[in-house]
């Protein structure tokens, strides 16, 4: 696959996949314009609060139009999901280094594994919003407050998925490696890591889910940017139209990153094999 997009037939293939499998555009195309008609129907019965698509098409043409708009402080979506995304990248970014790391650990000591469990299954099920109060005491800032709320969510799906990894590891590539005598750094590069690859990703795209889940409830309750905080300001300001924009900013937004966890796992297993 990589070859042929590199020779740049990428696009010949695209058109014959679609040929040979219309509905994967047809069906999604179809179930959208049922949403919306079902959407619009629902807008226009009775005394329905809820704006129907084309209202929303009207109220916020600016803003779709315009994301990057910053006219006396105030800002348009597209500036503040990257507020949102630079949250994420932090706060992700930690979790990910920390959970893969103790999840190698927790995973290959039998004795770590049996004393830590129950307390990370007891944490991992607290509401990532019940953890902003504890954030704000300890941080005493809305700033890293939020950072701990992305890494305390993320983190266990990251955790548990790469101990299972560890754990799964063949009986026969431990012997290998003892009778091969690998160090440590060989078992870990040659054995250990390419075993928990897809184990490991797999807790990062639910890892990443999460964290940006948390970052938007977070900002809705604290912050002074951020999609979250855009929100709750336009529902104050009873603009539920921007209220709409911003859920479907969210909804692609988190699309776009699980796909984007998801294409760094293929290729990292690609270049395993």
């Amino acid at each position: 696959m990589t070859a042929r997009l590199s020779r740049g037939n990428w696009l010949p293939a695209f058109f014959t996949q679609l040929q040979k499998r219309p509905q994967k555009i047809v069906a999604p195309l179809v179930a959208l314009a049922v949403f919306l008609l079902l959407w619009q129907l629902l807008s226009m019965m009775g005394k329905a609060t809820l704006p129907g698509p084309f209202q929303v098409w009207e109220d916020t043409q600016e803003l779709i139009f315009h994301p990057f708009l910053n006219e006396g402080g105030d800002k348009g979506l597209g500036w503040q999901t990257l507020a949102s995304l630079q949250r994420v990248a932090v706060g992700y970014s930690l979790a990910a280094v920390v959970g893969i790391a103790l999840g190698i650990l927790v995973g290959a000591s039998r004795l770590m594994y049996d004393g830590l469990d129950p307390l990370f299954q007891v944490l991992r099920t607290v509401p990532p919003l019940a953890w902003l109060p504890i954030a704000l005491a300890v941080f005493r800032n809305s700033e890293p407050a939020g950072l701990f709320v992305i890494f305390i969510t993320a983190i266990w799906p990251i955790i548990f998925n790469t101990a299972v990894g560890v754990q799964q590891i063949p009986q026969d590539y431990r012997n290998v490696a003892k009778v091969l005598r690998l160090s440590g750094q060989e078992y870990f590069l040659d054995i250990l890591l390419p075993s928990i690859v897809p184990y490991m990703f797999t807790g990062l795209r639910l890892g990443i889910g999460l964290a940006w889940l948390a970052i938007v409830a977070a900002e809705m309750l604290r912050g002074d940017t951020g999609i979250g905080f855009f929100i709750w300001n336009a529902y104050n300001s009873s603009n539920n139209s921007e209220v709409i924009l911003a859920l479907i900013y969210i909804g692609v937004v988190g699309f776009l990153l699980d796909k984007l966890v998801g294409f760094v796992a293929s290729f990292v297993a690609a270049e395993d094999k």
